[in-house]
């Protein structure tokens, strides 16, 4: 058998294995999702729009099913739907993934169906941004193909089993995937029992360090590294607190800011209420931030 046979082979044979674990989110499919076990489904939080979606299964079969549980940093939601008739996909033993290794993207099409797709694993161990600015570590890089609304699919191995979720596009040609780890399974099987991740969230947009650089030297302002605000949420913890778009972020909760990973990290081990330092035009000054925490997500 030639290398294309046994590749048309290799597909054909992960598309009707993991197919039916493969369904559709959103009305037009705006994602896909996982089926994990009975009556839950895993997906992209940034597939999400409410507490209420429309599942789509293999079988065209349409319901509504209810988020059990939303990590927006993480991006990953666990959905409670009726799952009659959908297979759980198969977790791999381990996620031993390596620059080489064939792995294959299953994803819904619209209307009902899989789409399966091949391709190489091409970097391991990068990052990205998820839907509110937090750095996402640890991700799989392949070259799978993946049209739109195959966010939240499966990333298999050779013998249909789950490696990952696939996440992101990153440019022509390269998709990420969370890996599927004991990490995952830890996260998600906390997430089907409604435990979402409370995050303090400052409700501030910001810029970029070398921003705020380049913007007050333009202003014949001092040097000072730190994360510039661009907006303030009204009724979020940063406008109850007082502070206000062009205002320099230097410090939250004891630690010392110089880009938004480091604010993202600070916020995430706050306790409320916590001081945050700022810097507006040359003056240095300290304001408290109250407690409220939230699951919405946003800039920080």
């Amino acid at each position: 058998m030639s290398v294309i046979e046994e590749l048309q082979t290799a597909v054909a044979s992960i598309a009707e294995r993991a197919g039916p674990s493969i369904v559709g989110i959103g009305r037009g499919t705006r994602g896909s999702g996982v089926v994990l076990a009975s009556g839950k489904v895993l997906t992209n939080a940034h597939n999400l729009r409410g507490d209420e979606v429309t599942v789509t299964f293999a079988d065209g079969r349409r319901t509504r099913g209810i988020v059990a549980g939303w990590d927006g940093d993480g991006d990953l939601a666990v959905i409670d739907v009726d799952t009659t008739g959908a297979t759980p996909v198969t977790w791999a033993d381990g996620t031993d993934l390596s620059v080489g290794t064939a792995v294959f993207g299953a994803s819904a099409s619209h209307g009902g169906g899989t789409r399966v797709t091949f391709g190489l694993v091409s970097a391991i161990a990068r990052a990205f941004r998820g839907p509110g600015g937090r750095r996402i570590e640890g991700s799989v890089e392949h070259t799978a193909p993946l049209a739109p609304g195959s966010s939240g699919g499966a990333l298999l191995n050779a013998t249909g089993q789950l490696v990952g979720i696939n996440t992101n596009r990153i440019g022509e040609g390269f998709y990420l995937a969370i890996p599927a780890d004991d990490e995952l399974r830890s996260r998600i099987t906390a997430l089907g029992r409604g435990e979402s991740p409370s995050v303090v969230r400052l409700g501030v947009a910001i810029a970029p360090s070398h921003v705020a650089r380049r913007l007050r030297r333009s202003v014949g302002l001092p040097d000072r590294g730190g994360v510039l605000v661009r907006g303030v949420e009204d009724g979020s913890l940063a406008d109850a607190a007082g502070i206000e778009a062009g205002d320099l972020i230097v410090s939250a909760a004891g630690r010392d800011i110089s880009d938004a990973d480091d604010l993202f990290d600070a916020l995430a081990s706050a306790s409320q209420p916590f001081e945050v330092g700022i810097v507006r035009g040359a003056e240095e000054r300290s304001v408290s931030v109250g407690s409220a925490a939230g699951r919405t997500p946003g800039d920080a």
